[in-house]
């Protein structure tokens, strides 16, 4: 991603967000760039730049914040399982 320009880095991580219905952190590991490179380049530079797509990641970006608390319930439930697992054996 180094070799972009921000405007050209905005888009890309956009349209990946849009395809992919990934989150900020999943970009941002994906592209080799931090959580908040990938939050101001889709939230606030985007704006500026397309418009209509900013409201398509937005979309995406509020879905993932909303489902955030379950995906986090989920994540707990596999720890522990997998200490009792390993416990039991």
């Amino acid at each position: 991603m180094r070799n972009y320009s921000i405007e050209q880095r905005a888009c890309r991580l956009a349209h990946y967000i849009v395809d992919s219905k990934d989150t900020v952190r999943g970009a941002a590991r994906k592209f080799g760039v931090s959580k908040s490179t990938v939050h101001k380049d889709v939230s606030e530079r985007l704006l500026k730049i397309n418009p209509a797509l900013a409201t398509e990641v937005r979309e995406i970006l509020d879905e993932n914040k909303a489902e955030r608390h379950i995906r986090g319930g989920m994540a707990t439930k596999r720890k522990y399982s997998y200490l009792k697992e390993k416990d039991d054996v």
